[in-house]
């Protein structure tokens, strides 16, 4: 399988990132608002270290940079099981399905080689 370059997985964890902010003010509890709020911390120190990379290196394979990166493929799959009571929005939701496969794809290919 290609490994997804640095600039795919950016743009695809941004986008998780955006979906993620709007799930967040749209929760309905603290303790939904407490478990996306965790996630997003996670993915923005990971953006934040790949946004030190030079522009030039964008196209080479990604690589998980940061500890907890690598721990939040369960968040996310118990994120995604909570969907449906978590994110009350129709466009959110059905955005976040598609994203969320697109980045468990990239994390779980990771995850795999470590």
């Amino acid at each position: 399988m290609n490994q997804t370059s640095v600039a795919d997985t950016l743009r695809e964890f941004l986008s998780l990132m955006e979906l993620l902010d709007d799930a967040y003010w749209e929760a309905a509890t603290i303790q939904h608002k407490d478990m996306i709020y965790d996630i997003i911390s996670i993915f923005h120190q990971e953006v934040a270290e790949l946004n030190k990379l030079s522009i030039m290196d964008h196209h080479y394979p990604y690589e998980v940079i940061t500890e907890g990166i690598r721990r939040v493929v369960p968040k996310l799959e118990r994120l995604d099981d909570a969907r449906e009571d978590v994110i009350q929005r129709t466009q959110t939701l059905t955005d976040f399905r598609d994203v969320l496969s697109s980045v468990l794809g990239i994390l779980e290919a990771q995850l795999q080689e470590l």
